[in-house]
């Protein structure tokens, strides 16, 4: 279901947290947050708390928040052990029908970057193929630490992105 910026801006806190738990993934703290910054004036003002909330909080939050998301093409992904939006969102990039060498590959990756960062490979994987996102790994995996991390984060916001602009309206004709 969609909704309205002004569905939104009514919601009381409950709701709210209901409604955007999942936005971050098993993280709604972030959602807690971001509903204190309302009324929202847009969907772009709602992202831009979602962020905000995420960027002012003490990195171990954030780490908590990074490592909260699965594995790309993981055990957890392939048992349907994931978040619906992760689901839906991996599905859509065709890591839910990897052959046998694709899916050890992702493996091999997943777990090469779990032990030189310590968290979860982050993609947003929406609007890309399996290939896009395998190739994404082999450049991460010679950041180091901070950048890393950062570069997690910045994933992070795009999904957010994703996630809000799938779950609230814009304004469309001369409400705009």
């Amino acid at each position: 279901m969609a909704y309205t910026i002004e569905a939104v801006n009514a919601m009381d806190a409950e709701t709210f947290g209901r409604v955007f738990a999942d936005v971050a993934e098993y993280s709604p703290w972030v959602a807690a947050a971001a509903c204190s910054k309302r009324p929202f004036a847009n969907r772009e003002q709602l992202v831009d708390a979602f962020v905000q909330a995420m960027h002012a909080a003490t990195p171990s939050r954030q780490r908590a928040l990074i490592k909260a998301h699965p594995d790309l093409a993981g055990k957890a992904a392939r048992a349907g052990e994931v978040a619906a939006a992760s689901r839906e969102e991996q599905a859509g990039a065709g890591l839910d029908s990897l052959t046998d060498a694709e899916y050890e590959e992702f493996t091999r990756l997943n777990t090469l970057y779990r032990e030189r960062f310590g968290f979860p490979f982050i993609f947003a994987v929406k609007g890309a193929t399996k290939q896009q996102i395998l190739a994404g790994f082999e450049p991460r995996l010679h950041n180091d630490a901070p950048t890393e991390f950062q570069e997690a984060l910045r994933q992070i916001e795009r999904i957010l992105r994703f996630r809000l602009e799938a779950l609230v309206l814009e304004p469309t004709g001369k409400d705009q």
